[in-house]
């Protein structure tokens, strides 16, 4: 049974940090892309980034550019986002997602990932 689970968020003060995983199992990893989305109160769901299994990565939102980075543990099954710099309008629910066309370019359109984690809280205030 394939499966993401998401770890590591929480509450945290604005400039601060927190590193997400997205823990895989039930599938064969290495051929899917993997994605972190995020929902913030009243808004869509979002694209962040992206990764494919040739850790080519993709951002989709300018303002997590340069704070935010994705990587991935093959070996692991695992798929980070580490997260510097943190802002209020980082709050959301962050979930991480899995498609099995690993040769496409990565992609922020939630439409293209047919697996989904349950979702982590991360909250960004003083």
């Amino acid at each position: 049974q394939l499966q993401l689970v998401e770890s590591g968020g929480g509450w945290v003060q604005p400039g601060g940090s927190l590193r997400l995983s997205c823990a895989a199992s039930g599938f064969a990893f290495n051929y899917y892309r993997i994605g972190w989305f995020r929902q913030a109160p009243g808004k869509e769901r979002e694209g962040v980034a992206c990764i494919n299994p040739r850790l080519v990565a993709g951002y989709f939102v300018d303002s997590v550019k340069g704070r935010f980075t994705i990587s991935r543990d093959n070996a692991k099954n695992t798929v980070y986002l580490q997260m510097d710099s943190l802002k209020p309008e980082d709050t959301g629910v962050y979930y991480c997602a899995a498609d099995a066309n690993a040769l496409r370019p990565c992609s922020g359109a939630r439409t293209e990932y047919s697996y989904w984690g349950q979702g982590i809280q991360v909250t960004v205030s003083s």
